[in-house]
Order: structure tokens, then sequence, then C-alpha cells
């Protein structure tokens, strides 16, 4: 694969310098006049004020990206530092957005992001087209690649280990180990499982199910109700990574509210966490079951752990993780750079 230059314009916007420690995180609002999002709108602008707050609180850069219409409402409750004129077509930047951020990577955003169906795929194209667009100014650099992949279904501990699901090898028509070739060559990873996900059909993201706090060190979620599936599932897991460690969550999912049918709900999901280098951005849903999964993550992770509620959004399928872009090193700098020379 050849390394090809993507670069992001991203609006008029002064950043602070960057700290080595830091992350930066980009956000997506809905565009004002989205349908779709509509009875939502509100609800998404809080979550993102309190999740913006509590990133820039605890030492990392935030942007959010919105429209010329909710611009000033952002920056009313952030400041113009926060916030810019581009607006995306979703508000799922981990989707159609580069993953793997160690060693950026873009996957052809996949039909089940958008629903599924038989126009789904030019919509999902159409949505990573407006991010790839916004992608020429910055020369931010990434790896692209024409295999079918959602941000949301490439989780990593940035060590060389990866938990990505079977979807992958569906989507692309790969066998696991023509796959793990394809994508250690591709990403320098060392060790990829390969997990099926808890929920088969639509998006059978692996952020759902297990997230990488340490180094070698995973949380899946509980499956008290399905003990075989729990079993299959942490199997798996150490056959593709030999020295894994795994721990389990709390796990008081929720699907009695869902906005749409074809993505289910994040709601109780603690696994859907943001994890950066040196913090992990944690979920709450309003429950008692939150206080119970916060001590259980803090007594294993050295990382500061912020706690970001969640529960305004999670019936949309997403949170906390689902929401966020996340830069770091030359991209971190090369966009932090450009922004600053934007008059």
């Amino acid at each position: 694969m050849k390394n090809l230059a993507f670069q992001i314009s991203i609006g008029l916007i002064a950043m602070l310098p960057l700290s080595i420690q830091a992350e930066f995180i980009v956000l997506a609002s809905p565009q004002s006049k989205d349908k779709y999002y509509a009875k939502v709108i509100h609800d998404i602008f809080d979550f993102h004020i309190e999740y913006a707050k509590k990133i820039i609180q605890h030492g990392d850069h935030v942007l959010i990206l919105t429209d010329q219409q909710l611009y000033a409402d952002y920056v009313k409750a952030l400041g113009k530092q926060h916030v810019a004129i581009a607006p995306m077509h979703d508000i799922w930047m981990r989707d159609f957005s580069s993953a793997n951020p160690a060693q950026p990577v873009l996957f052809r955003y996949t039909a089940a992001g958008q629903g599924g169906g038989k126009k789904a795929q030019a919509i999902s194209d159409t949505v990573q087209s407006e991010f790839k667009a916004y992608s020429q100014k910055a020369g931010l650099q990434f790896i692209q690649t024409p295999l079918l992949n959602d941000g949301g279904n490439w989780v990593e501990d940035g060590h060389g280990n990866v938990v990505i699901s079977t979807k992958f090898l569906s989507d692309n028509q790969l066998s696991e180990s023509v796959a793990r070739q394809k994508l250690m060559q591709m990403t320098g990873a060392k060790h990829i499982a390969f997990i099926d996900a808890d929920e088969q059909g639509g998006l059978e993201h692996a952020d759902g199910v297990v997230s990488f706090i340490e180094k070698d060190t995973v949380i899946i979620n509980a499956y008290p109700e399905d003990p075989e599936y729990s079993k299959q599932l942490k199997a798996d897991l150490k056959r593709g990574i030999p020295n894994i460690k795994i721990h389990e969550i709390v796990t008081p999912y929720d699907g009695s509210l869902i906005y749409d049918e074809k993505f289910g709900s994040a709601c109780g999901l603690y696994t859907n966490m943001l994890v950066t280098p040196e913090r992990i951005y944690f979920p709450q849903f309003g429950i008692k079951q939150d206080a119970v999964a916060l001590q259980q993550i803090r007594q294993l992770t050295k990382r500061t752990v912020i706690p970001v509620q969640s529960a305004q959004v999670c019936h949309m399928g997403g949170g906390v993780r689902c929401m966020s872009w996340q830069l770091r090193g030359k991209n971190a700098e090369l966009l932090s750079q450009y922004l600053n020379k934007v008059p």
C-alpha cells in the first residue's frame, strides 16, 4: 500500500500548541437542517458540550465541526478556538475517519454505517468523500485502502494489538489468515484477534464488545445470559493475542429505547469508552451501575478515568468513542499548525 497524504480544512480557528501527552479529539455536530437528527439535535449538543468541557479540563484538545447555523451556539458554549465551520454528513466521526491513530489508516466506510440497503454504500461513500474533501489542505498523512471497515470495528492498544469483528472478513471476502496478513502489513499490527460480534447483522463493531485499557489488557462486556458466547469471545481473543489479559465489566445493557432499529442501543455498554495514551473518557448512563463500573476500571488501569454522561445519545447507538476522531503525534501537530495559519 502507498502512503497517501490527505489534508483537512476545518475552518477559521487557532489552536494552542500540542503537548506530548495531549490527544486531539474531533467531533461533528449534525447539520442544522438534517431531518434524521432533528428530534435529538439538542441532546447531541448537550452531550458535545459536556464531553468537550471534560476534554479541555483534562488537558486534551477538542474541535467540533459544525455548520454556519449552529456555529454561534457552539462558540458561545466553548469559545472560537474549539469550533469550526466544516459540516460533516454524519455525527459518528469514528466510523468514516481514519482509524489506528498511532499509524493512521483510512478504510472505506461500509454500507452498514448508513443502515444497509441498496443505496447505503453510495451514501457511505458520499459521507466519507466529504471527510476526504476537508482532508486536502493540512497535509495529514494516512494510509488509504479500499478494504471495507468502520472505525468502530478497529480497537487497538497502541502497542500492536488489535481486535476486529469477523464482519471485516465477510465484507472483504477474505479468509482470516489473508486478512491478518494484509492488516499487519498495512498498519504495523503485531497481533489481531477476530471476534464474532455479540449481535449479528448491522454494524457488528468490536468497540461495543471490547476495549483495551492497557497494553495487552482488555475489558469485555459481561454476558451472564450467554455463557457460550462469552467463552468463545475469550477464546478468540486469546487465540489472536497470546499474552492478552481479559477482565469483565458490569454490563447493564438497556435496549428499551432505540432511536433507529438499524443501529440498536449503546446504553449500558461501558466498553464503548474513548482511550487515549494518558486518559479514558468513560461513558456514564445515570444508573446505579455507573459507580460500580467506575470502580472496576479504575482498579485495572493506570490511566486517568474521566466519567462522561452519555445518556443523552446512547439510544442512538453510540457515544463517547463513536463520536470521536482521534489524532496524535505528527497528524495532531500538522492539524494544529494548519489551523494556526488560517487567517
